[in-house]
């Protein structure tokens, strides 16, 4: 790992972690141009705009088929209590949610033993609207420049349906497509949809008779899956700007356990003079 210190005359790096004092002594060796894309991309998101990406968990709110019920009611109140409290009842899949790969698989990690890197990183929206209901995205609408680390986010426009039976005929990743972003090294997927596989229909019919062919691809691979996102087509006005996207996806730290809420959250930096320019490696 590559540690970058700044101190008020000259941007410092080391490979080593940088001891409390070591910030005006010699125990690095400056290297402005190996740290620029560095700085760049982080001082164009240091005011940046945050936008919410998440579905709020109300009482009664849709969950996907089969999934336990949301129930949020008073517990305690200010007037008989002396405070306000809600009791909560919910599954670990409510609402915009990551899955960990235990969630498909028992030999698989769970969501405590994911590096927390996962969770957050330079975001690339995937621009996959306009497709009919129940339709698979081809491989080839991936972007050329994946690098690893990348958050991938697939953007069907979906997330306009959310509490309709409609939504659940969303499109989805195929396999052939899950395994080209593993290939590629990603390792965080996002979708604004119920899953990146087949939804069993409004009726309770089954999807398919694998219906979960792209979470074993990804998850296999130890990748994370953040599912009922909302608001994505933002994020694709920013990318035609310029505008580097970093997302935020940490999950409620439930222990032992195949995924949980998150408030998704983006920010966005900058536009840059060129949009069109190659993007910097943060």
């Amino acid at each position: 790992m590559l540690y970058t210190c700044i101190s008020p005359t000259k941007v410092l790096l080391s490979r080593s972690p940088p001891s409390p004092t070591s910030l005006l002594v010699s125990d690095f060796t400056p290297d402005v141009t190996a740290a620029a894309p560095i700085l760049s991309w982080r001082f164009a998101l240091s005011n940046g705009e945050l936008i919410d990406l998440s579905v709020p968990i109300v009482d009664g709110m849709p969950v996907y088929p089969g999934d336990p019920p949301v129930t949020v009611v008073p517990a305690l109140r200010v007037a008989t209590d002396g405070a306000n409290v809600q009791r909560l009842h919910l599954g670990s899949q409510t609402g915009t949610h990551v899955d960990a790969p235990w969630h498909i698989d028992d030999a698989l990690p769970r969501l405590d033993q994911i590096p927390l890197e996962r969770f957050t990183g330079p975001a690339l929206p995937v621009d996959a609207r306009g497709l009919a209901p129940r339709t698979p995205p081809p491989p080839s609408i991936l972007p050329a420049d994946l690098r690893p680390g990348d958050i991938v986010l697939i953007i069907t426009g979906w997330s306009t349906r959310f509490g309709h039976p409609s939504y659940l005929d969303h499109p989805y990743l195929a396999a052939a497509t899950a395994q080209a972003l593993v290939d590629a090294g990603i390792r965080t997927i996002g979708i604004d949809a119920a899953s990146v596989d087949p939804s069993p229909s409004s009726d309770g019919l089954a999807a398919s008779s694998d219906g979960l062919a792209a979470h074993r691809v990804l998850c296999g691979a130890g990748a994370v899956i953040v599912e009922n996102l909302t608001g994505l087509d933002r994020l694709l006005t920013a990318a035609r700007l310029g505008r580097p996207i970093e997302m935020f996806l940490f999950p409620l730290p439930l222990a032992g356990t195949d995924g949980a809420p998150v408030r998704a959250v983006a920010r966005l930096g900058a536009p840059r003079r060129d949009p069109t320019r190659a993007r910097e490696t943060p």
